[in-house]
């Protein structure tokens, strides 16, 4: 059920000093894409400080509960039935990214999917930054038709053998990831890493017990109803905020009750919390950017998303995650 497997490897190249010093490449096979979703097969690559495989891991996690879009990761009941657990297996997935930074492609979902793992089993991921491969291949403006893994891997020369393979995964991306470092250390790039928090507020709906699976996505069997290929969680609709909007948000000046306030990108807290705390301070919580929102908040104001665009065509004010966390903690009455 687990593996284990230890290389070593060195390179000469020069390096920075302000980079981390060590990696852990990781990729999560899940019940879907929900934030009440649960991970199946787990694989982790440790690299050193300039990318070199140190040693890699895998183990197959039983969920409890139905093992989902089974025609993309193959893991069906039978095989998971005699699986370990998570809290069997979290002191030693612990153990593989403790000091590191985790890397993933698309890190927000795998670090959530990790982070709500350790919160059930009362204990924290000892994680303290990510950094997503998507992300790194922006900075360094590879040529790429999309961000999907296969074209990442395909730019550098990688074969993909077992796709949605949670070791075949991360070794492609640990193959991938190391001429990334490489080009960054040459070419002085900011390495767009994420401060990763622990997550100790979550919720979780009943989730479908393990069943009989269905052929395919078209099948009515089993517990597919759970599976949402479009969203990382449940949809839910907030109560209209009760404030009107008092305009856009002023620099040195604190926020208001009503002001519209939208997200774009990673964040550190996860999004729907930081969202639930927005509203939560009587703010209205925006999908997207009018000339009636008040306030952006985005980690990457040089990401070019269409929210960041749209932003700098309204003028809308931008502040970071850090800065809007500060607002948040006085924010002015309506009444006022």
């Amino acid at each position: 059920m687990l593996e284990d497997h230890t290389t070593t490897a060195s390179s000469p190249t020069e390096w920075p000093t302000a980079y981390p010093q060590g990696y852990a490449v990781v990729d999560v096979e899940t019940t879907g894409l929900a934030r009440d979703d649960r991970i199946i097969s787990a694989a982790v690559y440790r690299l050193d400080s300039r990318g070199e495989v140190e040693d890699h891991w895998y183990t197959l996690v039983n969920p409890e509960r139905d093992p989902g879009p089974v025609w993309i990761h193959g893991l069906t009941s039978e095989v998971l039935e005699g699986a370990p657990l998570f809290q069997d297996v979290a002191e030693e997935f612990a153990a593989r990214l403790d000091g590191r930074v985790l890397v993933a492609h698309n890190a927000v979902f795998d670090w959530q999917m990790i982070a709500r793992e350790y919160a059930r089993a009362e204990r924290e991921a000892p994680v303290r930054q990510r950094l997503c491969t998507i992300a790194l291949s922006k900075e360094l403006r590879l040529p790429l038709p999309n961000h999907k893994l296969e074209s990442l891997a395909a730019h550098f020369g990688v074969v993909q053998q077992r796709a949605h393979h949670a070791l075949d995964d991360a070794r492609v991306l640990a193959e991938a990831f190391r001429p990334s470092l490489r080009a960054a250390a040459a070419g002085g790039v900011r390495l767009p890493l994420m401060e990763c928090r622990p997550l100790t507020e979550w919720t979780d709906r009943p989730a479908p017990l393990i069943g009989r699976q269905a052929s395919g996505p078209g099948g009515g069997q089993g517990g597919y109803s759970s599976y949402r290929p479009s969203s990382w969680r449940p949809s839910r609709k907030r109560p209209a905020c009760p404030y009107p909007n008092p305009g856009r948000y002023e620099d040195d000046k604190p926020l208001k009750q009503g002001m519209r306030v939208a997200f774009s990108g990673d964040t550190s807290v996860e999004r729907e919390l930081l969202e639930d705390r927005a509203a939560e301070a009587g703010l209205h919580v925006a999908t997207s950017i009018s000339r009636l929102t008040s306030l952006l908040v985005t980690n990457d104001p040089d990401s070019g998303t269409s929210k960041v665009v749209k932003a700098r065509q309204f003028g809308t004010p931008v502040v970071d995650e850090a800065a809007f966390g500060q607002l948040l903690r006085d924010v002015e009455s309506a009444d006022e």
